[in-house]
């Protein structure tokens, strides 16, 4: 049989931030039962409120006045930080300043030193520390991982990735935030990406890249602010070269400047066959295989079933029953955030730099059979 999330204890979790990334939780809370949601906080008290009122099961969700009052509370024993990435940082140490878990949402930290504080923060106090995303968890980049492990397609020799849009003004009602500093494609999605390929072929130990900003100002194309046209204050079009720990090359491109594409989400190519990964922003899909004689689907073979955002909490709850490391790591957020500020360094200063942070590769997560 694979792996489930079923710890024999639940963890009471604290909420903080209540925004719209607070409802994909909501959705799979339900079914997993190794967490129990106890108390939420957010600036607006009324978002804190609807999200109370979600709690599954209809359980008494208490609503607190802040971040220090959530913390000390005795029914919460970790937190999940679903505040905006420039405070991911301090929440995460008030948190464990407190004697509490954390997990949180993507990025890690805003930059090296507030995730290296996260990290030294978290060893003092001998507590877990984890990040999305947990998408990886799914059974579409297991079942990848799975084929790679088992030798399928040979020695791994490269890999391509691509995320490439035309920019979420075109969708998002207040876009600016994607285009300042902390933003852009990289920041945004390649923690998805990287996470996957990291899992899939190791740390990253050096990279090389371009970048470019096309169009200095943007114009939001729907909502009560259509129309309205704002700076772009970061590079919105980075190339990459990742080079991998066992030796493999990975090609990445993260673009808000791509009117229209037909590129595959992530392809790793070996020695003796190329495998087809779904989109790593999702838990599942079809992971397909080319052995010389046209692409074949593989079996569902590795991840965790049905799961959603909130499974790498779940697995952080199980693996302190089981004493094990938890997949979704802090050291693996924090391997990737170096590795995207390093491609950035490297895209400004035009030559390939090394990356000095490296993380263990996570443990599969077995499925059926194994």
């Amino acid at each position: 049989m694979g792996e489930s999330l079923k710890p024999s204890k639940p963890l009471n979790i604290g909420i903080v931030g209540a925004g719209k990334i607070s409802g994909a939780y909501l959705s799979t809370l339900e079914r997993l039962t190794s967490l129990r949601l106890t108390a939420v906080t957010d600036l607006d008290p009324g978002r804190a409120r609807a999200v109370a009122d979600q709690a599954p099961g209809g359980a008494e969700v208490a609503v607190v006045p802040s971040v220090a009052a959530l913390v000390a509370r005795d029914d919460v024993d970790a937190v999940l930080n679903l505040t905006i990435p420039a405070a991911h940082a301090d929440v995460a140490l008030a948190a464990l300043r407190a004697g509490k878990h954390v997990y949180g949402e993507k990025p890690l930290a805003a930059d090296r030193e507030e995730a290296d504080a996260v990290l030294a923060a978290a060893r003092e106090a001998g507590l877990r520390v984890g990040c999305a995303p947990d998408t990886v968890l799914g059974t579409g980049t297991q079942t990848a991982r799975k084929a790679v492990d088992d030798g399928l397609i040979g020695r791994p020799v490269a890999a391509t990735a691509f995320m490439t849009g035309a920019g979420h003004e075109r969708w998002h009602p207040d876009p600016e935030f994607y285009y300042r500093p902390g933003g852009g494609p990289l920041l945004d999605m390649g923690p998805y990406y990287l996470s996957a390929l990291v899992h899939l072929l190791g740390p990253v130990v050096r990279v090389t890249g371009a970048s470019s900003r096309p169009r200095t100002e943007r114009t939001i194309g729907s909502g009560p602010r259509a129309g309205h046209t704002f700076p772009v204050e970061v590079d919105t079009h980075i190339t990459g070269v990742l080079e991998h720990a066992g030796g493999a090359l990975s090609t990445l491109v993260m673009s808000f400047d791509v009117r229209a594409a037909r590129l595959p989400r992530i392809e790793v190519h070996g020695t003796d066959a190329s495998l087809s990964v779904p989109d790593p922003n999702g838990f599942d899909g079809a992971v397909e295989i080319h052995r010389g004689d046209g692409w074949e689907t593989l079996p569902v073979s590795a991840g965790f079933p049905d799961a959603g955002r909130g499974a790498g909490l779940a697995d952080l709850a199980d693996a302190l029953s089981q004493g094990r490391p938890h997949r979704a790591s802090a050291e693996l957020a924090a391997h990737v955030l170096d590795t995207m500020l390093t491609l950035m360094d490297a895209a400004d200063q035009g030559r390939a730099l090394p990356v000095t942070s490296t993380c263990e590769r996570p443990a599969p997560v077995t499925g059926p059979g194994r």
